[in-house]
């Protein structure tokens, strides 16, 4: 499942068309899910099955998460032949899962079946999620195939990962990679042409624990999940992504590169070491402000306390303002604020002083926004434009929209090109 939770429609998949190629495999399975989430999201997606997927999968099943019946005959026609008219119709063709026999197939050119011949007349991107035995994914003529395959123009690779394979075959790479990354595969290749692609993205992300003895840490009620769906945004906008995370209760997107770090000072470390590189720096982190001086080596023990704990914290370092001062002249930097009461004035106020391009405000205590939720109410407040309010809304929508304004904040430093 993505970070945000449950899947709605939305871009980029929204009102989009899919070509889903399903290749014979056991894990002809999993492309089922792959349909379903593909039109959740809102895309309307066209199955194609080989003649040997349909011996692991019945059509049926496609036809009942999509709404459309799966195609398998390549001499049928539908207003023109049905190759073409699929392949004139289909922003994006993906093969989940790919054999190696497809591979083979494909990189060599091969139109011998309805699969391989929308191939040889779209032009939209392709993405293969490869899906075979260990052995076969190891043998240097697939990985020649392959090669050859992502070599083409708009065709992208996702997985395979490593894990168990078919019964009696035990464990390693070859696995079809998970649903969720093979429609996030497919989300890139509809939105990554915009002023982020190829762009690296800088996204900090949950909070800080500070120790206060070997067991103990003061820390703070952030999920997370607000920072990896902006490095999820960013990724499917072309962008090339480092999610430095503290402790988090969702699962890093697909795609990023994640580096786990504890606490404040060990995520300043991280972010400085990397941030002067960057083109965009999100700082959605929930840093905590202080930290015990001295944390005791051993567990505290409440006999040897008495009635009253008593600490002395120190402040730990602002580390969105240190990288906001480090950045690329070209580069955007995005802040966060979590206010109380008077969330633009306090927002604005923070831009300036710390230096950033935009800032994204939230009101804390606020139900079903802030901590803990799946959703979010924020407020971006820019340097050249008006605050702009968003209602309450998915926080992977919202970080679709607060990624659009960095794109826009990019374009208007000329630095939209890859």
């Amino acid at each position: 499942m993505a970070p945000g939770g449950p899947r709605e429609p939305g871009p980029p998949w929204e009102g989009r068309t899919v070509v889903l190629g399903v290749c014979g495999g056991i894990a002809a399975y999993k492309a089922v899910q792959v349909a379903r989430d593909l039109t959740l999201l809102g895309a309307a997606v066209d199955v194609v099955l080989t003649g040997s997927a349909r011996r692991f999968v019945a059509p049926l099943s496609f036809e009942g998460v999509t709404g459309r019946g799966p195609l398998v005959d390549l001499f049928a026609a539908r207003e023109a032949a049905l190759h073409i008219s699929l392949a004139r119709g289909a922003d994006c063709v993906c093969v989940a899962p790919a054999t190696a026999d497809f591979i083979a197939r494909a990189a060599s050119g091969r139109a011998s079946d309805l699969l391989t011949t929308v191939l040889a007349a779209a032009t939209a991107p392709v993405v293969v999620a490869p899906a075979m035995n260990d052995r076969m994914f190891a043998h240097p003529r697939t990985r020649r195939n392959l090669a050859r395959l992502q070599e083409a123009p708009g065709y992208q690779r996702v997985g395979p990962a490593e894990g168990r394979l078919a019964a009696g075959e035990g464990s390693g790479p070859g696995r079809m990679a998970e649903p969720e990354a093979i429609t996030d595969a497919v989300g890139r290749a509809l939105a990554g042409g915009g002023a982020l692609a190829g762009k690296r993205v800088l996204v900090t992300a949950g909070g800080t624990r500070e120790p206060v003895d070997a067991v103990r840490y003061l820390g703070n009620r952030s999920s997370g999940r607000m920072g990896a769906e902006l490095a999820r945004a960013a990724w499917l906008r072309g962008a090339e992504v480092t999610l430095v995370t503290g402790p988090a209760a969702v699962a890093a997107p697909w795609g990023a590169t994640v580096v786990q770090v504890e606490t404040a000072r060990e995520m300043r470390e991280a972010v400085l070491g990397r941030v002067g590189g960057v083109d965009v720096a999100v700082h959605a982190a929930a840093v905590a402000d202080y930290r015990p001086r001295s944390p005791r080596p051993g567990k505290l023990k409440r006999a040897e306390i008495g009635d009253a704990l008593t600490l002395d914290l120190v402040r730990n370092p602002d580390i969105a303002a240190e990288c906001a001062a480090q950045m690329k002249p070209e580069s955007v930097a995005v802040g966060f604020a979590l206010e109380t009461s008077d969330l633009v004035a306090r927002a604005t106020e923070k831009l300036a002083a710390k230096g950033f391009d935009l800032i994204v405000a939230n009101p804390a205590g606020e139900r079903d926004a802030g901590f803990e939720t799946n959703t979010n109410r924020v407020t971006i407040v820019g340097r050249d434009a008006p605050p702009r309010e968003l209602p309450l809304m998915s926080k992977f929508a919202a970080a679709w929209e607060i990624m659009e304004a960095v794109e826009d904040r990019l374009r208007g430093k000329g630095g939209a090109g890859p």
